[in-house]
């Protein structure tokens, strides 16, 4: 009989190989044959989507966010509900929030016509997210694919995996760290708020309750933000009031100067936070930030994609085949 160590050896060994093949199932090159117009395609229907409303490229962007944090990059934020399941698009940190499903559609549509049947809405997600970035003057990388879509979604995983805009510095961390983020990748990746908006019912508590809050800007934003919660939950702010549009590095400077319009932002500088050296960092050198956010990015796009024979490959994102 073989010895225990051996078979013990033999167990890592094959845990090894199964991991490495796992990993190596997302790369960059995987529709170089099978779609080899695929990220033209894309690219085009971002241009036009945010050529339209610039406010466009960040909903992207964090569409592929939330749907990372769900259950893994796997496309499920995008179902509509079913029979057999409730989805997650109106679950607290998306109802009425997420938005760009529209253009998602669009996107899926073109890249049927060039590929049919070939990429999944995840993979979609994952370029359009990288190309939201690019087109906004922010970095542009190799975007791993191979991922396919989930066949169910999950309104109570968006619910409980979502970090909320009240989250405080240890929260924050804690979340990220279990999805495999460190605490600079999180940090790092915060500054996707840099572009976008956010709605008056995530920074109402904010506006008229923290006193780390620059009072010009507390002013600026009360005036379109009631203090009565269900009175203009819906009107919009910048997240930068600087360059709302432009992903540069605005918004750790706007930290550091107590202009975090969401709590959450806020909790990254406190002036004796851990992680207030990072934002510093950041908010002297854009480069520095930029490629960070890239590493973190793609760190974040290998959240549990399901690969091989698991999932499928959606015909229309809103539904499981």
């Amino acid at each position: 009989m073989a010895s225990s160590s051996f078979i013990a050896s033999l167990i890592f060994a094959l845990l090894i190989l199964f991991m490495g093949t796992t990993n190596a199932q997302l790369s960059t090159n995987f529709y170089s044959k099978s779609c080899p117009s695929l990220f033209s395609t894309v690219r085009s229907t971002v241009q036009s989507a945010i050529k339209n409303e610039a406010r466009m490229g960040a909903s992207l962007l964090r569409l592929f966010f939330h749907d990372c944090f769900v259950n893994g990059c796997d496309g499920s934020v995008l179902l509509d509900d079913t029979a057999s399941f409730t989805g997650e698009k109106n679950a607290v940190p998306n109802k009425n929030s997420v938005r760009g499903f529209n253009v998602i559609d669009n996107i899926k549509s073109a890249v049927e016509n060039a590929c049919p049947g070939m990429v999944s809405c995840a993979d979609i997600l994952a370029i359009t997210a990288r190309d939201s970035v690019a087109i906004l003057g922010g970095p542009s990388w190799n975007v791993k694919l191979g991922r396919r879509d989930a066949r169910t979604a999950s309104q109570a995983a968006a619910n409980n995996s979502i970090p909320p805009p009240t989250s405080n510095l240890n929260q924050l961390i804690s979340r990220f760290n279990a999805l495999g983020l460190s605490t600079k990748d999180m940090v790092a990746l915060a500054g996707s708020h840099t572009i976008g908006q956010a709605r008056c019912t995530s920074f109402r508590a904010r506006i008229y309750n923290e006193t780390n809050l620059d009072s010009t800007l507390a002013q600026t934003r009360q005036s379109n933000c009631p203090r009565t919660s269900g009175s203009g939950d819906n009107n919009l702010a910048p997240l930068d009031l600087q360059s709302p549009t432009a992903f540069d590095n605005n918004y750790y400077k706007n930290l550091i100067m107590n202009r975090g319009l969401l709590h959450s932002d806020q909790q990254l500088f406190l002036n004796g936070g851990s992680t207030d050296s990072i934002v510093r960092g950041y908010s002297n050198s854009q480069s520095t930030f930029t490629s960070d956010f890239t590493v973190a990015m793609i760190k974040m796009g290998d959240i549990n994609p399901l690969t091989g024979s698991n999932g499928e490959i959606r015909k229309n994102c809103r539904r499981p085949n």
